[in-house]
């Protein structure tokens, strides 16, 4: 539908190139004597042929034209979704802005010149806007912090300034890819214990795109996942999240540049990655592990205590059973074989804390 709409869209641009060619052409000195202006049917007879024959080309060289704009359609779509509201007001006003400049020292000039003067001065304020825009959409971190100084009346003077300063709400946080994948931090927002703004830098956004583009299902439901979590944390919570757009330098890994950007901005890398929690300890990043939380609020359980328990299965050794607590935490039940698919109460016996977890042993009761 789209496709024959601007099919139609060209055919007019066409024919109505033709007509005001027509014109032009008539106008000139040299076809004056010819006698066609005098005469209104083959005035408007060569108008009409040369808006066929225009139409008919433009009919012809529309595919191409379509596609092309579909690709720059497709382009700015993708653009606009990674990009934050704030972005999108800031560019918005920055066109404006450019844009008035622009009418008023270019245009005024431009209509002046004969035929092409109103083309030139479309186009000049078309770039005019897209100039401004692109500038207000890059400078947005200094512009939010002068306005920010202004309204606190702070602005320094002179060359002193800092154009660095972070200007972020609390301490920020810097997602990674395989955190927003996980899911879970949606729900620790949610319950409010993570303050400060939430960073998602744009090389994330790039990996989590090429992993929701993968021709591995597996993968590409786990990349879409991560990109419906962003999506429900800016849509359904009340924390500040923005899209770092920055290139980090002398980086080329994307842990390496989590680690570089954090420190750059003074926050905390969020993570379920345990080699990465490893580098960062390292090189000393604060690191909040969402497997460490986990593992932190779960239920505390010492030797004696009893509980209820399903044997869900069959365990390695002779004789075990296994059952899971609602945190998913393993219980290892000696003697439970005879019970799978059966709920006992059991009587803890000892508590394994591993890396990966914390490891339940128990007996059954009677």
């Amino acid at each position: 539908m789209l496709k024959n709409i601007l099919k139609a869209i060209f055919v007019l641009i066409g024919a109505a190139s033709g007509w005001l060619l027509g014109v032009f052409l008539l106008s000139l000195e040299f076809i004056k004597p010819i006698g066609i202006t005098q005469n209104v049917i083959a005035k408007y007879s060569v108008n009409g042929i040369l808006a066929l024959l225009l139409a008919f080309i433009f009919f012809i060289l529309s595919p191409i034209f379509i596609r092309y704009i579909i690709r720059m359609v497709e382009a700015v779509d993708k653009n606009f979704q990674k990009m934050a509201l704030a972005e999108v007001f800031l560019g918005a006003v920055g066109g404006l802005l450019a844009l008035s400049i622009s009418y008023l020292l270019a245009t005024k000039a431009l209509y002046g010149i004969r035929y092409v003067g109103s083309a030139l001065a479309l186009l000049v304020n078309v770039l005019a806007f897209f100039i401004g825009a692109n500038i207000a959409i890059k400078k947005r971190d200094e512009l939010t912090q002068m306005f920010s100084n202004l309204r606190t009346g702070k602005l320094a003077q002179g060359k002193g300034a800092s154009t660095k300063r972070s200007d972020f709400d609390g301490e920020p946080k810097v997602l990674d890819t395989s955190v927003i994948i996980d899911g879970r931090i949606f729900d620790i927002c949610q319950t409010g214990f993570v303050e400060g703004t939430l960073v998602i830098p744009n090389f994330v956004l790039e990996e989590l795109r090429h992993i929701a583009d993968s021709s591995d299902s597996l993968k590409r439901n786990r990349g879409r996942r991560g990109l419906d979590i962003l999506n429900k944390i800016q849509k359904e919570l009340d924390i500040e999240v923005r899209i770092w757009d920055r290139e980090v330098k002398e980086a080329r890994e994307v842990d390496v540049k989590l680690l570089k950007l954090a420190k750059e901005i003074g926050g905390k890398v969020v993570t379920n990655d345990y080699n990465l929690n490893k580098v960062a300890e390292f090189q000393g990043v604060p690191v909040l592990n969402i497997n460490e939380l986990a593992n932190a609020v779960k239920p505390v359980l010492l030797p004696g205590e009893e509980l209820s328990i399903l044997v869900a299965k069959i365990g390695k050794e002779q004789n075990q059973g296994i059952g899971y607590l609602d945190d998913g935490t393993m219980i290892v039940i000696e003697n439970g074989r005879r019970y799978v698919n059966e709920t006992i109460d059991v009587i803890v016996t000892s508590v394994l804390q591993t890396a990966a977890g914390r490891m339940i042993f128990a007996r059954p009761k009677d």
